[in-house]
C-alpha cells in the first residue's frame, strides 16, 4: 500500500503536471505550434463537452487521401514523458494490476465488453492503417498511461463513441469477479473531455473490494478517445493510487492538437 507522505507527494506532482499541460494545450490552440517543453504555472481547464456531443457530420470529414498519415508521422504526434514531467518515465512493461483486476467477468454484456476493452486495450479493434503507441509509468503511484494513435474508419469510431456515452447509465454500478482480487464493486461515470478533435468520449471506472489476503483494493482507470479526422487517439490512464482526471483531459487536448498539427504539416508538404 502507498504510505500517506508518498501519496501526497505523487498527488502534488501529478497536479502540477496536469495544470502545466492545460497551459500547454491552450498555447497549442492559440498559435497552432506544438510546444515540446511545458510552461510553468496554473491555468483554468478548457471547457468540457456535453455527454452526448454530436460527432462531426460526414460532409465535414476530410477524405482518407487528405488525412492519411504514415507511422512516422503518427509517432511524431505521440505524447512523451517530457510532456507529463516527473515522475513519469518510459514503461518497463504491463502493470501488474492489469491481469489481476481488469481480467474479470460479469453478467451484463455491455459491462463485460468494457472490462474486456480495458484489458485488451483495443477499444476500436485492430487499426485499419498505420499506428503508434506510447506507454508511460508513474512508479511512485503504480500508475500507467497508454496512448495510441491509429487510423480507424470514422463511422466505426463514432459508433463506439456513442456506445461509450451509454455506459455511465448501463454500467453505473455492477459486480465483477476478477482473476486475483476476487469480487469487486465496479462503478462507471462520464469523464468530461475538452472540446478536442472532431468527436470524443471519456469514462472513469473504479474497482473496489478486497484481495485474497484481506487487504483493501482500489483501482481507477480513465478511458478517453478522440477522433481527429481519419485518425483516433485512445488513452487509458490507470493505477492503484491517485489517478487525476485533469491529467487525462490535458493529454487528450494536447494530443489532439498535436495530431491535428502533424496532419496540417503533412498536407502542406503534399
Amino acid at each position: 500500500m502507498t504510505h500517506a507522505p508518498a501519496a501526497a507527494r505523487t498527488l502534488l506532482a501529478a497536479a502540477l503536471s496536469g495544470t502545466a499541460l492545460l497551459t500547454a494545450a491552450a498555447c497549442v490552440a492559440g498559435d497552432r505550434e506544438v510546444p515540446r517543453a511545458l510552461p510553468a504555472g496554473v491555468s483554468e481547464p478548457p471547457s468540457v463537452s456535453a455527454p452526448a456531443a454530436p460527432a462531426a457530420s460526414p460532409a465535414a470529414r476530410p477524405s482518407p487521401s487528405a488525412q492519411a498519415l504514415s507511422e512516422e508521422q503518427l509517432r511524431a504526434a505521440l505524447i512523451t514523458e517530457t510532456d507529463l514531467g516527473e515522475p513519469w518515465t518510459a514503461s518497463r512493461g504491463a502493470a501488474t494490476w492489469r491481469d489481476g483486476m481488469l481480467k474479470a467477468r460479469t453478467e451484463n454484456a455491455d459491462c463485460r465488453r468494457l472490462l474486456d476493452t480495458l484489458y485488451t486495450e483495443e477499444l476500436f479493434g485492430p487499426p485499419a492503417g498505420p499506428n503508434a503507441t506510447a506507454t508511460l509509468d508513474d512508479a511512485h503511484d503504480d500508475s500507467q498511461l497508454r496512448y495510441q494513435v491509429a487510423a480507424h474508419p470514422p463511422t466505426d469510431v463514432d459508433r463506439v463513441l456513442a456506445w461509450m456515452r451509454t455506459l455511465p447509465e448501463k454500467c453505473e454500478r455492477f459486480e465483477a469477479t476478477t482473476v486475483r482480487a476476487g469480487d469487486q464493486l465496479v462503478e462507471v461515470a462520464e469523464l468530461p473531455l475538452p472540446e478536442a478533435g472532431d468527436a470524443r468520449a471519456g469514462l472513469r471506472l473504479t474497482m473496489t473490494g478486497k484481495a485474497s489476503d484481506g487487504a483493501p483494493t482500489h483501482l481507477t482507470v480513465n478511458l478517453a478517445a478522440v477522433r481527429v479526422g481519419e485518425d483516433t487517439i485512445t488513452l487509458t490512464n490507470g493505477g492503484l493510487g491517485a489517478v487525476l482526471p485533469e491529467v487525462t483531459r490535458a493529454m487528450a487536448q494536447l494530443g489532439a492538437d498535436r495530431l491535428a498539427d502533424v496532419g496540417r504539416q503533412a498536407r502542406v508538404r503534399v
